[in-house]
C-alpha cells in the first residue's frame, strides 16, 4: 500500500549532503530518469537552473537527505528524463520511493502555493522547528494542507455495496468515499455520505484503517458499516451505478494494493472471487 517507509523520518529543516534525493515538480508530475526513473542529481539541477532557496527539507531516507522542489513553468527534461505522473509510477517504481514521492508531491505543493500570505499577500518565510510559513508581516501562520476523506464499506449479510463513481480515473467499482464538511466528524460524514450517495442507512461503524493519497493532499480514513434500511438510490451527480457484490456474483478484478480502497475490499472479498 502507497505509504511513507519506515526508515524515514521527517526534517523542518535542510541538512547538506552531496547526494540528497531531490523530488522535483511541475504540475504534478515528477522528473524521473527514463532508463530506471531515479531521481535527477546536483548536475541535472544545475542545467536545470533550480532555485535552491525552493527546495524544501522532506526528511530522512535512512541515512539520505531528500528534499523536494517545484517549477512554475515546465523546462524541457533534460536527456534521459521525462515527467512521469504519480499514478504511472506506481507499478514501477520501488514502493518505498514511490511513497516517498507521494509525500514530497505535497510538501512541494503546500510550498508552492504559500509562498505568499493569504490574509495579507506579503511575503512568507519557512518557521523554525516545525512545517509552517510565516507571514513576514500580520504573523499568519499556514501549515501543509490535509483534508480527510472517509470511505466505507457497507455490508448486508454475506454481500456488501460497491460503487462506480462519475470523477473516478479508473472507472472500477469501489466502496463510497466522500471528503468531510467542516465540523462535522468522520462518523457524521460517513451517514451523510452513504445516504446521499446511494439513498441508505447504516450502522455499526467499525474503523478499519488510514492512508496519505496524494491527489491532492487526501487523508483517506476507511471504515466498515452494516445495512440498516433503504433501497438503493444513486446520486446521478456523483454515482455511475452503485450494486450490492455477494459470494456468487462476478466481483472486480484484483489489484495491487496501492490504495486503501483495494485494501478494503479485498479483506472482503469471498474466497474464489
Amino acid at each position: 500500500m502507497l505509504q511513507t517507509p519506515a526508515s524515514f523520518t521527517p526534517l523542518f529543516a535542510a541538512r547538506p549532503d552531496p547526494a540528497p534525493c531531490s523530488f522535483l515538480f511541475h504540475d504534478g508530475r515528477l522528473l524521473v530518469r527514463e532508463s530506471d526513473l531515479s531521481l535527477p542529481d546536483g548536475l541535472v539541477l544545475d542545467a536545470l537552473g533550480v532555485d535552491r532557496a525552493r527546495l524544501q527539507p522532506l526528511g530522512m531516507y535512512g541515512e539520505r537527505y531528500c528534499q523536494a522542489g517545484w517549477f512554475d513553468s515546465e523546462p524541457l527534461p533534460p536527456p534521459g528524463f521525462a515527467w512521469r505522473s504519480l499514478r504511472s509510477l506506481f507499478a514501477d517504481m520501488h514502493s518505498e520511493l514511490v511513497g516517498l514521492a507521494a509525500r514530497a508531491a505535497q510538501v512541494a505543493e503546500w510550498a508552492r502555493t504559500h509562498r505568499f500570505c493569504g490574509a495579507c499577500g506579503k511575503d512568507t518565510a519557512l518557521t523554525a522547528g516545525e512545517r509552517c510559513f510565516k507571514c513576514s508581516a500580520c504573523g499568519h501562520m499556514a501549515y501543509p494542507r490535509i483534508s480527510p476523506a472517509m470511505m466505507v464499506l457497507i455490508r448486508k449479510g454475506d454481500s456488501v455495496l460497491l460503487a462506480m463513481h462519475l470523477a473516478s480515473p479508473t472507472k472500477r467499482y469501489v466502496p463510497l468515499a466522500g471528503f468531510l464538511e467542516a465540523g462535522e466528524s468522520v462518523e457524521e460524514a460517513i451517514h451523510r455520505e452513504v445516504y446521499e450517495e446511494v439513498g441508505l442507512r447504516v450502522h455499526n461503524l467499525q474503523y478499519f484503517a488510514s492512508q496519505s493519497w496524494p491527489f491532492p493532499h487526501s487523508l483517506m480514513l476507511a471504515f466498515t458499516a452494516d445495512y440498516l434500511d433503504g433501497e438503493i438510490r444513486v446520486d446521478a451527480t456523483e454515482i455511475a451505478d452503485a450494486r450490492w457484490f455477494g459470494p456468487h456474483d462476478e466481483w472486480p478484478e484484483r489489484i495491487p494494493h496501492v490504495s486503501i480502497s483495494s485494501v478494503l475490499v479485498d479483506a472482503h472479498r469471498p474466497p474464489g472471487r
